[in-house]
């Protein structure tokens, strides 16, 4: 594997969903791949994707709110082929280390799930709130925080 991270460009916009597609229905619900083409023409702030020879294997951005001094890590996914190869951590270093150097920014949050909430506890994130049923029925939000 040989790793490298770019801005997104809205040409990877169709290749993206279809891997968000593959995540379905264990790591994302499925209306999310709606949610995700929305945010992708209408919510970014700072987005990355993820490239292995040639191939884009995920993606993952951040949201900032200058006037609440935080970010919020959004969208982050991969191909399940990269799961568990570290792609993912590579692209969550990349955002926290753009993140941490950004004085504006005093808190780093991510909502996820259930099912990759430990991810993000190795990353040195802690969990502060649990909705039930929040992404789709047995999708649950965990709510976590950055410590540095």
């Amino acid at each position: 594997m040989n790793i490298t991270i770019r801005p997104y460009q809205t040409t990877d916009k169709q290749e993206l969903l279809d891997i968000l597609q593959l995540n379905v229905p264990t790591y994302f619900a499925q209306d999310e791949v709606a949610d995700l083409a929305e945010y992708l023409d209408q919510y970014l702030d700072l987005y990355f994707v993820a490239i292995d020879n040639n191939r884009i294997i995920g993606a993952a951005g951040v949201n900032r709110d200058f006037d609440k001094e935080s970010a919020a890590l959004s969208w982050g996914f991969l191909h399940p082929d990269y799961h568990r190869k570290g792609a993912g951590s590579l692209l969550l270093k990349h955002r926290l280390e753009i993140l941490t150097q950004d004085k504006r920014i005093k808190t780093i949050q991510v909502r996820t799930s259930q099912v990759v909430y430990k991810f993000f506890e190795k990353h040195n994130f802690s969990l502060i709130e649990v909705q039930q049923d929040y992404w789709a029925p047995g999708l649950d939000m965990y709510v976590m925080r950055y410590h540095s």
